[in-house]
């Protein structure tokens, strides 16, 4: 090779040094990523103002009684399609999922003849001396599984104490006699903290939902479950 064809072979290499090389520099450049002052990302905390603290707890729910006195049956009658799965409300009619709800209200629990009750439902009914009075009826709608643990009942509960209330109303209409109404202005005050508190425990003289008074096991809205 002559000194000409030498010196084409190192322009031609110093040439591509010399291309990449400024391609690198450029490219530098335009994908630089300059590092910030202070690493990462100052997150402020909003300071709780004086008296905060635990958020403000919900108001308290109205007694059943108060409930009942401004309840509408025939709202409740809507409410109770959600029970018609599993229950029948007439007089004659049959058990199904759950035990027929006629005459209902104050009715022992775990009672009505024919239907094979849950042992946590026996249990419950104290040997049939519990009845299924409004206050067991109101906390046993609201959250069937909460106020008797073990029950079979297959329902979340009637949540809205209005819509609980209304449909109390109407089972109470599913009877040769209505059950007289409790007396409002006897109730307790909605703050008061002797109120039975949603998903207590049953009082022995009755002061939780009853069986019967919701769908699945004796009486509130349910959807299908096994037989208790």
């Amino acid at each position: 090779m002559d000194s000409f064809e030498f010196n084409k072979v190192i322009g031609a290499l110093l040439a591509t040094v010399f291309v990449v090389f400024s391609v690198s520099i450029v490219s530098d450049s335009i994908f630089a990523t300059p590092h910030p002052e202070k690493p990462g990302f100052t997150i402020e905390a909003a300071e709780e103002e004086a008296g905060g603290g635990a958020a403000a707890e919900a108001p308290a729910e109205e007694p059943i009684a108060v409930l009942l006195a401004k309840a509408d049956p025939a709202a409740g009658q809507a409410v109770f399609k959600k029970c018609a799965a599993c229950h029948t409300d007439d007089k004659s009619g049959a058990n199904k999922v759950g035990p027929n709800l006629w005459n209902i209200v104050n009715r022992p629990i775990a009672s009505h003849e024919g239907f094979s009750y849950s042992a946590a439902m026996k249990e419950f009914a104290q040997g049939g001396s519990v009845v299924w009075d409004y206050e067991h009826l109101n906390h046993f709608l609201a959250s069937p599984k909460g106020y008797i643990k073990g029950t079979a009942m297959g329902f979340a509960g009637v949540k809205k104490a209005d819509e609980r209330a209304n449909l109390i109303a109407y089972l109470r209409t599913t009877a040769d006699s209505p059950a007289p109404l409790p007396e409002a202005d006897a109730a307790p005050a909605p703050s008061d903290a002797s109120a039975p508190a949603e998903g207590g425990a049953p009082a022995e003289n009755g002061a939780a939902p009853a069986e019967g008074a919701a769908p699945a096991e004796d009486g509130a809205p349910a959807q299908p479950a096994p037989a208790q």
